[in-house]
């Protein structure tokens, strides 16, 4: 493998305190993982970035904005990378399909399977493929191979690789992943589920009933969503007729959207749950415990620029939210005391409110004194044509190629 590592001593310094940052955190555990982050100049593929932009722990350089804005390619975060490098498990000799292009990831796969592995790196976009083989030319990595396909669909002469690492947002498993994959081989992708990203690694097990993944790990991020044929759009539902008040549904709006045309002229129903945690706590599993236990969870956003004040969210552009008929909620904090924690609350507005606003406290409480501190559900994968009887879980989500199970492990 070519040594890529001649740059400027400033570039070099920054990459040493990012893995100094990363180790210390602990999203790099591996040696391996930590030796290839080390090596590769990030800066090189990341075009345009500032050496401060481009090795920024924890912020994405983009790198393509639609006319709206809207990013459709970026470099992902370091921090990123390193966590789904960890979760992907890739060694030496290993084939490993990485979908979502650009350069920089395939670089530090290539480094990880080394001269007798293979890297398949694959985008919708020629403009990312012709910029990613140009990068990887110029760098010393031109045996990585560089497809321009939607990776939804079977890549040809591709055969069977051990690892399958998808690098932007999906809300759905294409049966072409799995496919390709080989028995007990690990897929490491994005998933979003109820609005709720994780990138999660799955494995491939054959289970009575014929195979499915199954996860090991969930980790909170966020990513570019995929585009192609398995692009899906969150739905959107503006209470009280204007934008002001939002709510993002990801698996299709409620049956009757217009039982809640009058839920903002109720008076608002407050309640405190006395649920705290600290300011840095990760609240991942209680985002779970909300969407595996909740019918009709969503997320909430308020346009400041329209705001009346008929909601009063922490977080105008992102709510934990849930609807039930004629009535919807949502969750707000406070500073306790100590100025240490915060405590959860209900907002509810709608002629059933109370009722709403204390079966979400109850999740709150059973989360606190159930999952509170302990693992991600587990997540599995099965065909969409899987009957109900064949599977088991909390919840089941229904996409288009599969049906995803939620469970929480047994105490």
């Amino acid at each position: 493998m070519p040594d890529v590592t001649v740059d400027s001593d400033n570039a070099g310094a920054l990459r040493n305190k990012v893995v100094d940052e990363l180790c210390g955190d602990g999203t790099i555990v591996s040696p391996e993982i930590e030796a290839v982050m080390r090596k590769v100049p990030r800066h090189l593929f990341a075009p345009g970035a500032t050496l401060e932009e481009a090795y920024d722990t924890y912020a994405a350089v983009i790198t393509k904005t639609d006319e709206h804005g809207v990013q459709l390619s970026s470099v992902s975060a370091p921090q990123i990378q390193a966590m789904m490098l960890e979760q992907a498990r890739v060694r030496p000799g290993m084939r490993v399909l990485e979908i979502g292009s650009g350069g920089l990831n395939a670089t530090y796969l290539a480094e990880l399977v080394g001269e007798d592995g293979e890297v398949v790196t694959v985008d919708i976009d020629p403009g990312v493929t012709e910029r990613a083989r140009r990068l990887l030319d110029e760098h010393g990595y031109g045996r990585v191979q560089v497809v321009t396909a939607d990776a939804a669909e079977p890549i040809p002469d591709l055969g069977e690789v051990d690892v399958v690492l998808v690098t932007v947002g999906a809300w759905d498993i294409p049966p072409a992943w799995i496919a390709q994959l080989k028995q007990g081989g690990r897929l490491v992708v994005p998933l979003r589920m109820r609005n709720l990203t994780r990138s999660v690694s799955f494995t491939l097990v054959t289970g009575e009933h014929g195979a499915y993944l199954e996860s090991e790990s969930a980790r909170i991020c966020g990513f570019v969503p995929m585009q192609g044929s398995t692009a899906h759009q969150e739905e959107l539902l503006l209470v009280n007729g204007t934008p002001e008040i939002g709510l993002r549904f990801d698996d299709g709006l409620p049956a009757d959207p217009h039982q809640l045309d009058n839920a903002v002229k109720t008076p608002r129903h407050e309640l405190w749950t006395g649920v705290t945690i600290g300011l840095q706590e990760v609240i991942g599993t209680l985002q779970m415990a909300m969407a595996i236990s909740l019918p009709g969870f969503c997320t909430m956003a308020v346009d400041e620029d329209l705001d009346t004040g008929l909601v009063a969210p922490s977080n105008k552009r992102f709510a934990l939210a849930a609807v039930e008929g004629n009535t919807f909620a949502y969750l707000v904090t406070r500073r306790t005391e100590d100025n240490k924690h915060v405590e959860y609350g209900v907002h509810a507005l709608g002629p059933n409110a109370k009722q709403l606003a204390d079966k979400i406290a109850d999740v709150l409480r059973d989360w606190e004194a159930n999952r509170r501190g302990g693992p991600s559900p587990v997540i599995r994968v099965y065909p969409a044509s899987t009957p109900d009887d064949q599977i088991q879980a909390d919840r089941v989500i229904d996409k288009v190629h599969s049906r995803i199970s939620l469970s929480w492990p047994s105490a």
